[in-house]
């Protein structure tokens, strides 16, 4: 068997235990053995990380010690898969820039689909229907799957070219907005790092989304090719 640690915490709008625990059983029955923490010093544990095949990450903004952050990004480089879906990985620790260098890719804002006095405060102010454009069907993790829609938070992600980008979402223009023409950021993508592999999917806002048989899919498929 080989071992999966599933780190989760951070804000509890993305429902971080609800939605780790709907992939702990297909962890499990792919062969992992499964060990969940509930904070991050776990990345401190620095023999114990040497034994880790998969981290699966779901730590929604948050901060990290320099030590556990060491932790990680040694335990990925040699060799761990690092997995994660939206904000529990590309919204995590915001003032670490060695933890935005090894995602490739930080949350910048999911654009509203009301004017700003129209907005409730609730978050499907920024749930808007938009399209997943597959840009890499040759991929294992994307094979099969066609372009889809979805109506939920689009995310707006500032990343860099090392990225191998598997599918793109593009933010519409709004009246009210500043930008000018529609941008188009990566939705799914994987990155190397040393020996390592980093897989990210920013649909996932909550179990709903995570449970669209396209973005389920994508995401267990991510998790078994991220791992060592």
């Amino acid at each position: 068997m080989r071992n999966a640690l599933v780190v989760r915490g951070g804000w509890e709008g993305h429902q971080p235990v609800e939605a780790t625990e709907l992939f702990i059983p297909f962890l499990e029955d792919n062969d992992f053995s499964v060990r969940v923490s509930d904070a991050t010093s776990v990345y401190a544990e620095s023999s114990y990380l040497a034994t880790v095949d998969l981290i699966v990450q779901c730590v929604t903004m948050s901060t990290i010690e320099k030590d556990e952050l060491q932790g990680l990004i040694g335990a990925v480089a040699g060799g761990a898969g690092f997995a994660g879906w939206h904000g529990g990985i590309c919204d995590s620790f915001r003032a670490s820039s060695d933890y935005l260098q090894l995602v490739g890719g930080q949350f910048a804002t999911h654009a509203a689909r009301l004017p700003p006095d129209e907005r409730t405060g609730d978050m499907s102010d920024n749930y808007v229907g938009h399209r997943v454009n597959v840009v890499a069907g040759e991929h294992p993790i994307m094979a099969g799957i066609s372009d889809f829609d979805l109506h939920t938070e689009q995310y707006w992600v500032l990343s860099d070219d090392y990225n191998d980008v598997l599918a793109t979402t593009t933010t519409a223009t709004r009246p009210w907005g500043e930008w000018s023409r529609p941008i188009t950021a990566p939705a799914v993508w994987t990155r190397q790092w040393g020996r390592g592999r980093v897989f990210v999917c920013t649909p996932g806002h909550r179990v709903e989304v995570l449970e669209d048989g396209n973005v389920r899919t994508i995401v267990e498929r991510g998790l078994l090719w991220a791992a060592r």
